[in-house]
């Protein structure tokens, strides 16, 4: 008995469309197309990393009662770097962050960092230059905090949780991976910006 294949019948396996790979490579070097989940899980990540920043930004000026005490916040004379700053009790930069705390630059650019980045990834706009400066926020704050110290310059156990991949590290990496694929067009105004003419003509802008 003769039998007969049909390579070209093979069964196939139908997936909803989200989860489809797209047909074409013309999205290459783009941004994902703002109806795929993929696009819009990196958007909800997009959206809570800038929240995380401009939550500190209105906590630390306002005096909410979280990490800022009521009445003390930058509104009402208070430091935004002093209290952290002043503290820091490890690692090689530790008599530099403590000739910082408290100083009027340190605040004002801190403060500044906060907002604009907040802001900034939230909206979806700007996405290179705030994931670039909260990079560096990140990167300084790690080295406050110095996590690979097992003890205080006093002795005392650090409680460090990791030697390495801390929180701060975590939300570097976030800004980069929303701002690399290009995040600020789902649920945001990234196409609007790209669009404007000086950014079309500077790409670090996007």
């Amino acid at each position: 008995m003769a039998t007969h294949e049909h390579a070209h019948r093979s069964p196939r396996l139908h997936l909803p469309a989200v989860f489809r790979r797209p047909r074409t490579g013309s999205a290459a070097g783009t941004a994902l197309g703002t109806g795929t989940a993929q696009a819009q899980a990196l958007a909800l990540l997009r959206i809570l990393t800038g929240f995380v920043f401009l939550w500190a930004f209105l906590d630390k000026t306002f005096g909410l009662g979280y990490a800022t005490a009521s009445g003390k916040g930058w509104l009402d004379g208070g430091s935004p770097t002093k209290g952290f700053l002043g503290s820091v009790a490890a690692g090689p930069l530790r008599s530099t962050f403590h000739a910082w705390a408290g100083d009027s630059w340190a605040d004002w650019l801190f403060m500044l960092g906060l907002l604009g980045i907040g802001v900034a990834v939230m909206a979806g706009v700007a996405l290179r230059p705030a994931a670039a400066a909260g990079t560096v926020m990140m990167a300084l704050m790690w080295l406050a905090e110095w996590p690979p110290a097992k003890h205080l310059a006093d002795g005392s156990p650090s409680m460090s949780t990791n030697p390495f991949a801390d929180y701060h590290v975590v939300y570097a990496v976030a800004l980069i991976a929303v701002a690399a694929a290009g995040a600020g067009t789902t649920w945001g105004l990234g196409r609007l910006w790209a669009r404007l003419p000086v950014v079309r003509d500077h790409a670090w802008l996007r």
